[in-house]
Formats: structure tokens, C-alpha cells, sequence
């Protein structure tokens, strides 16, 4: 109907659809040996590993989603775009993933997985402010908010930092991002941390 507005319930539906579409994608580049040793299995660890860690950062995509869109009922319209913007750079991941994978690791490709991780970042950051801006003060006290938000730019300080150095060293670049991803692995914690020194 005219003038209703969308619930952040239908966002959600429609961004775990296309994340499960993107993982899909990435879970096809796997290519199994068609030696039947180990030895063909062990020199795989570039794709497994870089595998594992994109699905990692899916999941860690996926879980920071819902913990934020838990915190609003009603979905703007800059918030959908920026959603729409944001899954969008996320389903570069599967090629970068694979060109990163295919070539064992080397500098530019890991540079551009890099690059690919500060975009995505980004525009999660746009995506928490706008969340931020909608959001009911007893959903999430002013002093949680700012702790995401340095929290955020540390993350996407990391990943550029990352994407400067691998290069030159990618294998410290990929080390860096896996580092990066630590910080988004609890969402909740600091809302439940402050929470709690309430009591």
C-alpha cells in the first residue's frame, strides 16, 4: 500500500537470501583433486584458506546485520539503498576470493581482497550510522554507540592498512585482515558490557 513503510524484518529476509546466494557462488569454486592423495589435498591451502576466511567474513556480515537491524522496526529508504549497496560489494568476494586462491596468495590479488574488505566496510559503517540515527536511545546507550563506531574504523583502518602492504608482503596483509575480523565477531558486547556496569 501507499505511504507503509517496509519493516526491517523484509531487509533481513532479502540480504540473507542474497548472502546465501553469494556463498553458494564461492562454495562452487571448489575444486576437488583428482589425485587421490593427501599431498594433493595439502598443496590445496591456498584455497581452503582463503575459502574458510571469506566465509568467516560472511558470517561475521551476516551476524552483524541482524544485531543491527534488531535495533529498528522500520527500514528508510537511505537505509535500503545503502543495504542494497553494501550486499552488492560483498558479492565481489567470490571473485576475489578465487583469483586470490588460483594464484597461491600472490600481492595484488591479496591486495584486492583487501580492497574489497575496506569497501565493504565503508559502507557497513553507513549502514550502522543510519541504524544509529533511527534507533531508540534505550536500544542502544549513546556511550555502545560510539564504541561500534571507533570500533568500525579501526576495522576499516586495518583493512587499508592491509591493502597497503600486501603488495609488498601478502601474506602480512592477508594476516592483518584475518586480525580485522576478530573485532566482529561479538557485536553485542558492547551493549551487553555497559548493560551490565549499569546494574
Amino acid at each position: 500500500m501507499h505511504g507503509e513503510k517496509m519493516t526491517t524484518e523484509r531487509v533481513s529476509a532479502f540480504s540473507d537470501a542474497v548472502l546465501a546466494v553469494i556463498i553458494t557462488i564461492m562454495v562452487l569454486e571448489l575444486k576437488a583433486p583428482q589425485v587421490p592423495d593427501i599431498s594433493a589435498m595439502l598443496s590445496l591451502w591456498p584455497i581452503l584458506v582463503s575459502y574458510t576466511l571469506s566465509y568467516l567474513f560472511i558470517a561475521i556480515i551476516w551476524i552483524n546485520h541482524h544485531h543491527l537491524l534488531r535495533l529498528v522496526r522500520f527500514a528508510s529508504t537511505r537505509l535500503i539503498w545503502i543495504n542494497f549497496a553494501h550486499l552488492f560489494l560483498v558479492s565481489l568476494l567470490p571473485f576475489t576470493t578465487a583469483w586470490m586462491a588460483r594464484t597461491d596468495l600472490a600481492p595484488m590479488p591479496v591486495a584486492i581482497y583487501a580492497a574489497v574488505f575496506v569497501v565493504v566496510n565503508a559502507a557497513y559503517l553507513l549502514f550502522e550510522r543510519e541504524i544509529f540515527a533511527h534507533a531508540e536511545a534505550d536500544a542502544m546507550p549513546e556511550p555502545a554507540r560510539r564504541l561500534a563506531r571507533r570500533r568500525t574504523l579501526l576495522g576499516l583502518a586495518i583493512f587499508a592498512v592491509a591493502g597497503f602492504v600486501a603488495p609488498f608482503v601478502p601474506l602480512f596483509g592477508f594476516f592483518l585482515i584475518c586480525c580485522a575480523l576478530v573485532l566482529y565477531l561479538q557485536p553485542e558486547i558492547f551493549s551487553s558490557r555497559l548493560q551490565r556496569q549499569a546494574k
